[in-house]
């Protein structure tokens, strides 16, 4: 390894690095209250020397955007800044056992925040203004809600390939899983508790509806590719008695070819017919929201790139598709090319044992630098066809990554 990617790998500090992220953790930032985690961010990048813009998002919600290089950036490394809801408000910051992190947020994503961060540190400290890449560093709000924070920034800022860091334990997830919101309301009649036959019980008409759902294709387990979560279950709470309305929600994760729309059909054409079997059904059916996945496939320049880095970095590369619901949906939206690429577990995240070992968030800022510079020289070869590299040389593009300009 030589030339502008050792230097900045060798200026990558590990302890500046789990001092940003505990930092960060020790910030509550939930969905709309993202503003002390900014301000602390914007203060760390000023102190640095950067110019940072905020883009407002709403009244005192905003994002973080910061630019380096002589060009217009091709390539962005792209973090959300807040969280889910904190489980215990005594203990949602960080706690460190051995290489292990824990703390609301530290997997989903601060850890991938905070290698992005060292990532931008470490290229400022080890290259002169001429030698740095033309590259972005996007901090975003409201990921956890509805993705308004990345949705202004598409509205001002397309860039060819964006790398988002939410927790894939370092797999590389070119392919996304798309997302279907489906929403249902049973209704019934009220009635005293104690004189149920008066009424008409709502929720065991959803019990009903949610065990007919079971039974189709798209529903069975094991046999279906589509991911499917009974998020939420609430009814009428008026005190002792029957409940005349119950609502449920339910979240579909899609694989990267399956169409949303199609999705939707077969559910409003599995519960067309549940009347038949659920005696005085008052069902209605919504949805609310839905996003198309992607498969960018891995011949493309970040993949080579990925590649060299893992090998160099003694880590193993794995392909993997992304099977949550991100911003890398709105990006890929918008006509961007987005990885999704971080430290930390999937599966842990939004829980109270969430956390992401440091040793992952240090390799996490090592290959955002690698993909920083290596994209760098090859930006001029971007084609409008969602960044596909025209001519792809492998060993001229980690060259480019090495070269001393």
């Amino acid at each position: 390894m030589s030339g502008r990617l050792a230097e900045v790998m060798a200026a990558i500090d590990p302890v500046r690095l789990k001092g940003t992220l505990t930092d960060m953790l020790d910030i509550y930032s939930p969905s709309g209250k993202e503003e002390d985690v900014q301000l602390y961010l914007e203060d760390l990048l000023s102190r640095a020397g950067f110019t940072v813009e905020r883009q407002e998002v709403e009244e005192e919600r905003y994002n973080l955007r910061v630019t380096m290089g002589e060009e217009e950036p091709e390539l962005y490394l792209v973090g959300h800044v807040d969280t889910v809801p904190a489980w215990d408000l005594e203990e949602f910051g960080a706690r460190e056992e051995g290489d292990i992190v824990r703390g609301l947020g530290s997997a989903d994503m601060k850890g991938g925040c905070a290698a992005m961060l060292e990532t931008w540190f470490a290229m400022a400290q080890a290259l002169k203004p001429a030698r740095r890449p033309s590259v972005g560093l996007l901090l975003v709000v409201g990921e956890e809600e509805n993705g308004d924070g990345s949705a202004a920034f598409l509205k001002r800022c397309r860039p060819s390939w964006a790398v988002i860091g939410e927790p894939t334990s370092l797999s590389a997830c070119f392919a996304h899983f798309g997302y279907l919101e489906a929403g249902f309301v049973t209704r019934g009649v009220r009635s005293h508790s104690s004189l149920p036959e008066l009424g008409h019980n709502a929720v065991e008409s959803m019990l009903r509806v949610l065990l007919h759902l079971g039974k189709d294709p798209l529903f069975k387990r094991g046999a279906s590719e589509i991911v499917y979560s009974v998020r939420e279950m609430h009814s009428s709470q008026k005190g002792f008695v029957v409940p005349d309305r119950c609502e449920t929600w339910i979240d579909l994760h899609l694989p990267p070819e399956r169409d949303p729309a199609s999705v939707e059909q077969g559910i409003r054409r599995a519960v067309a017919g549940a009347g038949q079997f659920i005696p005085g059904l008052d069902l209605s059916v919504s949805f609310d929201f839905a996003s198309a996945g992607y498969n960018l496939g891995t011949d493309n320049a970040p993949a080579r790139i990925l590649e060299e880095i893992y090998r160099t970095l003694g880590l193993t590369l794995r392909f993997d598709a992304f099977r949550s619901h991100s911003d890398g949906n709105l990006f890929h939206a918008a006509g961007c090319s987005p990885l999704i690429l971080g430290p930390g577990a999937l599966e842990l995240a939004h829980t109270p044992e969430e956390q992401v070992p440091f040793p992952e968030v240090l390799a996490a800022a090592r290959i955002y630098a690698a993909l920083c510079l290596g994209m760098d020289r090859y930006a001029a070869l971007r084609v409008e066809d969602r960044g596909t590299i025209v001519g792809f040389d492998r060993q001229a593009c980690w060259a480019g990554c090495r070269r001393d300009q």
